[in-house]
């Protein structure tokens, strides 16, 4: 089952693409601070990061750099 990371500070958008994601067979996780993505990233080992630009914390560019 692929793994599908979600990266948005707007809780209702991150669980309503969450929903349809798991109900199309896709486990999920949301984050929804950008300093939290990169041990979330390093414990969950997603397959795919749905990442917002706009964070608080840390920026989604950030965040796309640490990850990398």
């Amino acid at each position: 089952m692929a793994r599908i990371l979600i990266v948005d500070d707007e809780k209702n958008i991150c669980e309503l693409l969450s929903l349809y994601l798991r109900k199309d067979g896709y486990e999920t996780d949301c984050v929804y601070d950008g300093s939290a993505v990169v041990e979330k990233f390093k414990t969950f080992s997603p397959d795919l990061i749905l990442l917002d630009i706009m964070l608080p914390g840390m920026d989604g560019w950030q965040v796309c750099r640490e990850i990398r």
